[in-house]
């Protein structure tokens, strides 16, 4: 027999402001990283305004965290210490592990309608692998599969497995689902998920039902964290609507966090930050 997963929370999106002078929404982070596990922090950068996010987020250090950008329109070009450099558009995932130490930037430009937008997520990294290598991967979105699901829905598989298919991310510990969903209006999809993982959706588009009875509509730009069970039920209201889906393995380790950098340990922090400041924080090709 199979169990729902209920709400636990549902909440806003507020905005905030990052980098040079980003204007963007901070779905959730910085706050009970425990609530989350594995994931820290994620951002809805979806902007019309070039003026309020042109100057975008130049050189500044991770360590101890994955993160995962997630692109709807405009572009990000993004370089780093260790030499890699490149774009990303509309539809494409960039799948960056900072590990050991990266410096990097990320310059976001709009398309020809001014509009730019997407989503970055963090993950943590466990302690094991807290300074293993720095390793990107970037997915263009013709190598992201498109799935049709019962009742209509569709899914764009980025990690883990919906409806047989699988994503062009692997090889991840904490065993990531990551699906962009798109669900016609009135439709309901129930999507199996791995008992035992921390399981949440961010509303995007439309309005979306958490439970069989379609007891609440939870609308555009809203969180919503869900507890365990086996499968998700949800459904769209008499419109259209797109969520991401997001679940992970927790690591239940101790989380010592400032800023860009996450560890297990308030020394391990003292010990990156000194790092960063005299120049040693880069272990893996030339710092910038």
């Amino acid at each position: 027999m199979t169990t729902p997963r209920a709400i636990v929370q549902v909440s806003q999106s507020v905005p905030t402001m990052e980098g040079a002078g980003v204007s963007l929404r901070r779905v959730f982070g910085f706050a009970e990283p425990e609530r989350f596990d594995p994931f820290l922090l994620m951002d809805d950068f979806r902007n019309e305004r070039p003026q309020q996010y042109l100057a975008g987020f130049p050189w500044h250090p991770h360590r101890g965290i994955e993160t995962i950008t997630y692109m709807l329109a405009g572009e990000v070009t993004h370089g780093d210490s260790l030499g890699n450099e490149g774009t990303i558009g509309p539809g494409d995932v960039q799948w960056m592990t900072a590990g050991s130490g990266i410096v990097h930037q990320e310059m976001p430009k709009g398309n020809a309608g001014g509009q730019m937008g997407g989503f970055q997520l963090w993950a943590n990294l466990p302690r094991a692998q807290k300074m293993m290598d720095p390793r990107y991967r970037d997915v263009p979105a013709a190598e992201i599969p498109h799935v049709v699901l019962p009742g209509g829905a569709s899914a764009k598989v980025i990690a883990g497995e919906i409806g047989g298919t699988k994503g062009p991310i692997t090889d991840v510990v904490i065993d990531p689902t990551y699906a962009d969903l798109s669900l016609p209006a009135g439709a309901e999809l129930r999507l199996p998920t791995p008992r035992g993982h921390t399981a949440f959706a961010y509303v995007i588009e439309g309005a979306a039902h958490f439970d069989e009875a379609r007891s609440r509509a939870v609308p555009d730009r809203h969180l919503v964290l869900l507890d365990d069970g086996d499968e998700v039920i949800l459904s769209a209201s008499d419109t259209p609507a797109r969520l991401l889906f997001i679940a992970g393995k927790p690591l239940g380790e101790p989380v010592a966090w400032r800023g860009p950098i996450v560890m297990n340990t308030e020394q391990e922090l003292r010990t990156a930050f000194e790092e960063y400041r005299n120049g040693t924080f880069i272990k893996h090709g030339k710092p910038r």
